[in-house]
């Protein structure tokens, strides 16, 4: 990357980048101990992550003021300008895939832990892929780095499909057994939750594109069964 010539720019880039790193970090831990607690049916560790939120939003406010000043002050064109508009908006993405975390953390106190069903045990793998594709789209971000921004869209399909066949199970389970429709029911949302996480790190891959490149990306395909599904079940009850 080339220096500017106004130093301070370039300290507030990486001010910039840092901000959202440090978002990204917590809210990737936010999604793991999240997935942790409903695995272990721990709700004092979901009151944890409850109350962690709080940072995530501070850490966006701050964002948000830095990337006004830089604005104001700098008069940043072209790709700076585009760097800065794509930090402010994956901020507000980034506070979105928190509350996300959250609302997984409040299912937890409201699933009865003296008969847990199995169906509990494959959610943690859904939640460890999507907290990657975070991950990945954040490090796509601080490297400007376009090809793995698209790498990031491309795991979104097989996130997609995780999420049906686990829909699926779930149904199917729920059927099989009426007494868990409850504890399936919060199950079937933590599956959706996980599911948007992953369409927002998609959504932040995508800014990383155009901040890089200057174009949007190129509309992908979405992954996911059409014939059987949320979307599938909304059809069919209108038709």
């Amino acid at each position: 990357m080339t220096e500017h010539t106004v130093k301070a720019f370039d300290a507030d880039i990486g001010r910039l980048r840092g901000l959202i790193s440090q978002m990204g970090g917590l809210a990737e831990d936010a999604i793991a101990r999240a997935m942790k607690a409903l695995a272990r049916n721990d709700p004092e560790l979901a009151a944890e992550v409850r109350a962690a939120d709080k940072a995530i939003d501070a850490l966006q406010a701050e964002v948000e003021r830095l990337a006004v000043q830089v604005i104001a002050l700098r008069a940043p064109m072209a790709v700076d300008l585009r760097e800065v508009v794509a930090a402010l908006k994956i901020a507000g993405v980034v506070e979105r895939i928190g509350d996300y975390a959250k609302n997984i953390a409040r299912r937890v106190p409201l699933i009865d832990g003296e008969h847990r069903i199995e169906p509990v045990s494959i959610l943690p793998a859904m939640g460890r892929m999507a907290s990657e594709m975070v991950r990945d789209a954040l490090d796509a971000f601080a490297a400007r780095d376009a090809e793995a921004a698209v790498g990031v869209c491309d795991s979104d399909l097989a996130l997609d499909d995780f999420y049906d066949s686990i829909f699926r199970t779930l149904v199917t389970y729920m059927v099989e057994n009426p007494k868990t429709i409850s504890q399936v029911a919060h199950l079937l949302f933590v599956a959706k939750n996980l599911e948007r996480i992953g369409d927002h790190a998609t959504n932040v891959a995508e800014m990383v594109y155009f901040a890089a490149t200057g174009a949007p990306m190129a509309d992908r395909e979405r992954g996911g069964d059409p014939e059987f599904g949320p979307a599938s079940l909304n059809r069919r009850a209108k038709g």
